[in-house]
């Protein structure tokens, strides 16, 4: 298959959060009529609610300046599928992706045919096999596999990571992983096996007791991320300067690279798993984490996009998200604060209104193209109350919503895109095309 072609064969097999099937069977499968790819290398998964993908960034970019040749594989992506894999830094080239595509769907094709399995894997199991024998074929040593969903049934899990760790633990996708903060924790804690190396953050107390359960279960020692850490200054812009003091070193006056207060839970988790490495083997110098932690990037996450006005990216797609956001908006936002928002509708949308409604000056609704999306109707129904009928606006499309927002904001403001990773993905792809449109246009 070309990569259009291989890219079409997996939308087709369903959109990968409305076909969810929960479970390993079928992903064990497919991996062994790949050859269990993923027994070519080490591997670290990272499970949580939030957190999840900055964690994954920062341990990667340490690694890398540690001359360790890693792997990454995120989940969702913005604008292409090439973006959930990563190896030493660079996206998978959409040659390489649609080569092992076509394998893995020969595989799976395969297995149906014998029986082994039903129907044919999912989307998202399909995607975690090929990145998984893309690492294989470039011959990684140490893959960092961010969990989908949960984790005791995630296909991430079959990779069998020797080191696992949590992030924070919080309500989300409560319509498959339960419906108490308890139930998520033990879905999530129980990537916990028997003799990993478990780092986890910081914890709501019912959160770390579950964990605590568990790991006493599977006889695991857990090492909970208690470094100190010392705010030092601040950019303008969100960027923090932090001391963190672990159990065996300290780390002065370093700059993280991921905008926003959040994100020191987060670099912190990140020393942690970095420090655990060290300790069964791997060469990880203090220099490489402090370098690691500068230059960390993630895309969508608090990304901010000179201009004027200027441009705010942000996933936050559930209450946890949505407070981080707000936290940063009314640290560093510039004013007015125009809101683009947009989300799917088995969110809490009015927990996540009552967060950001309130702190902006205008707001565009945008319904995204999304079959889980929340209808106008429904974002219409949540401004109700929060905010002055004339200071909203509506938008179908990436580009009427770039433009409403643009005319309702002055040069010296800001907008922020946010509510769902999937409208930051529509919003940067659309900002990327007017950009090139208007680069051309200047150069006629």
């Amino acid at each position: 298959m070309q990569f259009d072609e291989a890219l079409s064969y997996l939308l087709s097999l369903g959109h990968e959060t409305l076909t969810i099937k929960l479970g390993l069977r079928n992903t064990e499968i497919l991996l062994a009529a790949l050859g269990n790819p993923q027994q070519a290398f080490s591997s670290i998964q990272i499970a949580g609610t939030n957190g999840k993908g900055s964690t994954a960034a920062v341990l990667e970019s340490i690694l890398r300046r540690a001359g360790t040749g890693v792997g990454l594989y995120t989940s969702p992506h913005l604008i292409s599928i090439t973006e959930r894999i990563t190896i030493g830094g660079n996206e998978i080239s959409r040659a390489d992706f649609a080569s092992i595509a076509t394998e893995v769907r020969g595989a799976s094709e395969t297995i149906v045919k014998r029986k082994e399995i039903e129907t044919l894997p999912t989307f998202f199991e399909q995607v975690t096999a090929i990145a998984l024998l893309a690492f294989r074929q470039a011959e990684i040593e140490l893959a960092i596999l961010e969990t989908g969903l949960g984790g005791r049934l995630d296909a991430t899990t079959c990779a069998l990571a020797h080191t696992v760790a949590i992030t924070p633990v919080a309500l989300d996708h409560e319509e498959y992983l339960g419906h108490t903060i308890e139930e998520i924790a033990s879905e999530k804690a129980a990537i916990i096996r028997p003799g990993v190396a478990a780092v986890i953050s910081q914890q709501l107390p019912p959160v770390r007791d579950v964990i605590l359960r568990q790991c006493e279960l599977k006889n695991v020692i857990p090492c909970f991320d208690e470094n100190e850490t010392m705010i030092e200054t601040v950019s303008p812009d969100g960027r923090f300067c932090v001391t963190f003091k672990t159990p065996g070193d300290k780390y002065e006056g370093v700059w993280l690279g991921l905008r926003g207060r959040h994100q020191i839970t987060n670099v912190s988790l990140a020393i942690a798993i970095a420090e655990s490495l060290r300790k069964r083997g791997s060469e990880i110098p203090k220099e490489a984490i402090i370098e690691g932690i500068k230059n960390a990037k993630h895309p969508g996450r608090l990304e901010l996009l000179d201009g004027a006005p200027s441009i705010l990216l942000d996933g936050a797609h559930n209450p946890a998200g949505a407070k981080a956001l707000r936290d940063y908006l009314d640290e560093f936002s510039r004013r007015p604060l125009t809101l683009v928002f947009g989300a799917m509708r088995d969110k809490k949308l009015e927990q996540m209104a009552d967060l950001l409604f309130t702190v902006a000056d205008q707001i565009v609704l945008w319904e995204v193209e999304n079959p889980r999306a929340a209808s106008l109707e429904v974002l219409q129904g949540l401004t109700r109350g929060r905010m002055d009928p004339l200071r909203i606006a509506t938008a179908r499309s990436a580009i009427e919503a770039i433009q409403v927002a643009r005319e309702r904001t002055p040069p010296s403001g800001m907008i922020c895109f946010t509510g769902s990773l999937y409208l930051i993905g529509a919003a940067r792809a659309a900002l990327l095309a007017m950009e090139t449109v208007a680069k051309s246009e200047t150069g006629r």
